[in-house]
């Protein structure tokens, strides 16, 4: 097991002199396009500590972007990695298949929203899982449209980046993208206040504002699939207005359109529960995962129902890599972790504190217009005064001022003005509550 103390710790200024010297080796050797959140190497992490190379402690709020969410370097994934590593790295699982593959596919059957039956394949990352989650659905219904909404972040591929909304950085210049996406207007509570209380807090009438788009601008006779974050990642936490989902998937029933949710960022216990469709009750046609199912070994899943995952012909899914053995075994190792030290209750536990204080701080300062999220998926959204305003400014000056203190954050939003936390689920209140100290002490000073 790890010895690394689970404190915050600064030793130099951040960036520090080994950090500063490998700043200098990567403008020399990684292609420009590959950017950094923080000005820091990391050595070592464990729990809810990175450490750098040199040797400054910092709280994670980040996890990898919601991937290590059961703790950096698990004890039971590691020992997982090495015990499967030592056995056999790969075969592909197409040519000389093993049981890890399986064994997983069986989990996200089990663990996934529906009584129904139900059939996995396993990718590399979140993008893959999408596009293959797209395949699936287009084979099934035999159409070929798309509809995602606005906001709406899936990925870095090209059809994935014609899913996502937001142009800069990951759209800008990349074009032209893959053609019958379109898309319609999310449930965005804080935002929608601007139109009314009714829109701002009737899912139902929100989803209908969709539906709406969606008939005249699609029809659902060319429709394949609709594809929605349950919350939203990249887009800025938000949290669709009770109602609009549920709304949503009743309409794809009707209309024979699979109804897609993209739980890379949501799932696996990350919102307090083991997914975030769960939060109201709804069982997707299929769903995708990736981010948090392996502890950070690159894995990702498609799974939903049986007669839709079972369309595709034999062998029109696959890739090299997909579902690794390595991989498996830390996704087996990572869900076996969740339910035996019951972390989805502890993610609730998570939320409990962090609206506590965000709440508080909300409550005395202006520049916060909302506090939003489920579990460990908590975010601010900040604007200035007395107003709606986004200002991605203060948002770009708090991220810069808790990096300097040791505590990694991150901003996300269309707008640029959310900043986000996703704390590991093993991180203790006292880490925790030092992190929101130091944001608190760097909004005081802005």
């Amino acid at each position: 097991m790890s010895t690394l103390e689970q404190s915050r710790y600064l030793a130099t200024a951040i960036p520090g002199p080994l950090s500063q010297a490998l700043i200098d080796r990567k403008t020399a050797a990684v292609s420009r396009g590959v950017g950094n959140t923080m000005p820091v190497y990391a050595s070592r992490a464990f729990g809810g500590i990175v450490e750098d190379v040199d040797g400054n402690r910092l709280i994670d709020l980040g996890s990898g972007i919601a991937v290590t969410t059961i703790g950096n370097s698990s004890p039971a994934v590691v020992a997982a990695i090495g015990d499967q590593a030592a056995r056999f790295t790969h075969t592909c699982f197409m040519i000389t298949p093993y049981e890890g593959y399986v064994a997983v596919a069986e989990q996200l059957n089990r663990l996934t929203p529906g009584s129904y039956e139900k059939r996995s394949a396993l990718f590399n990352s979140g993008s893959e899982a999408v596009e293959n989650a797209i395949k699936i659905a287009r084979s099934y219904t035999r159409k070929s449209a798309v509809v995602s909404f606005d906001h709406a972040y899936h990925g870095r591929t090209n059809l994935t980046m014609a899913l996502t909304a937001k142009s800069m950085p990951y759209k800008h210049g990349f074009g032209p993208f893959a053609p019958e996406v379109y898309r319609a207007p999310l449930s965005y509570p804080f935002r929608d206040a601007e139109f009314g209380k009714e829109l701002a807090t009737d899912g139902e009438l929100a989803a209908k504002r969709a539906i709406t788009v969606i008939d005249k601008q699609v029809g659902a006779d060319n429709l394949a699939a609709v594809i929605i974050e349950p919350i939203q990642g990249e887009g800025g936490f938000i949290v669709p207005a009770d109602g609009f989902l549920p709304t949503l998937l009743d309409w794809c029933r009707k209309n024979n359109v699979v109804f897609i949710a993209d739980e890379v960022q949501t799932g696996f216990a990350r919102t307090g529960a083991m997914f975030a469709c769960e939060h109201e009750g709804i069982e997707p046609d299929l769903i995708v995962t990736a981010k948090g199912i392996a502890d950070g070994m690159p894995l990702s899943g498609v799974t939903g129902r049986a007669e839709i995952m079972d369309a595709p012909h034999v062998s029109g899914l696959g890739g090299t890599y997909g579902g690794n053995p390595v991989a498996c075994a830390a996704a087996l190792a990572t869900i076996a972790t969740i339910e035996a030290d019951g972390l989805v209750e502890r993610a609730r536990q998570i939320e409990a504190l962090m609206k506590d204080r965000l709440g508080r701080l909300q409550a005395e300062d202006d520049r916060i217009g909302d506090v939003r999220g489920r579990g460990a998926m908590i975010a601010m959204e900040l604007v200035k005064p007395g107003t709606a305003e986004p200002d991605a400014d203060l948002t770009k000056a708090l991220c810069a001022g808790c990096h300097a203190a040791g505590v990694i954050v991150l901003s996300c939003g269309t707008f640029g003005n959310v900043l986000r936390f996703l704390p590991p689920l093993t991180i203790s209140d006292d880490l925790l509550i030092e992190g929101l100290d130091v944001l608190a002490l760097v909004l005081k000073d802005q």
